[in-house]
């Protein structure tokens, strides 16, 4: 067995994960505060019935729970490939899989051309709060599919 082959200078070690945080962290905050004044609200209003308190909060749980939703998305990238988390799928793909790593001018988030012809949204790299750090994550992204699609890095067994 021949070990792999080590990253060029600039890759970050596997595992790592994408994800657009400051994105995250407002939509977290945002979820959690609006909790607490629709939650406050249900609990001052005095002309309200347990029933209606009750809707007041499951909405407020609501609204939180789609907010942690939208905030969920990432991309995981180890020796073997990458996972990418959108909203409501997490899709595991081989490096061999993937073609191509996109983030053009306007893009909301990174495509992923793959090797059955399809496209794969990865809402992972978001450009839109932190351009610079998605620019940036997309092209580590690309550059370690590169390297690991290449076969470059793969471990083989001699028999």
């Amino acid at each position: 067995m021949s070990a792999p082959a080590p990253p060029p200078p600039g890759l970050p070690d596997l595992p790592v994960t994408f994800r657009p945080t400051l994105t995250r962290v407002v939509l977290l905050a945002v979820g959690a505060a609006m909790f607490v004044v629709i939650t406050a609200v249900a609990m001052i209003l005095e002309n309200l019935g347990a029933g209606e308190r009750t809707s007041f909060v499951f909405v407020a749980l609501l609204f939180f729970g789609v907010l942690a939703l939208l905030s969920r998305p990432r991309i995981t990238a180890d020796e073997r490939g990458i996972t990418v988390v959108n909203i409501t799928r997490t899709r595991r793909l081989a490096w061999a899989e993937i073609l191509r790593v996109n983030l053009r001018a306007g893009d909301p988030w990174v495509f992923l051309d793959l090797s059955d012809g399809t496209s794969m949204p990865a809402l992972g790299i978001q450009p839109g709060i932190a351009k610079e750090r998605a620019v940036r994550d997309a092209r580590t992204l690309r550059a370690l599919t590169e390297f690991h699609g290449s076969g470059v890095n793969d471990v083989t067994e001699n028999s």
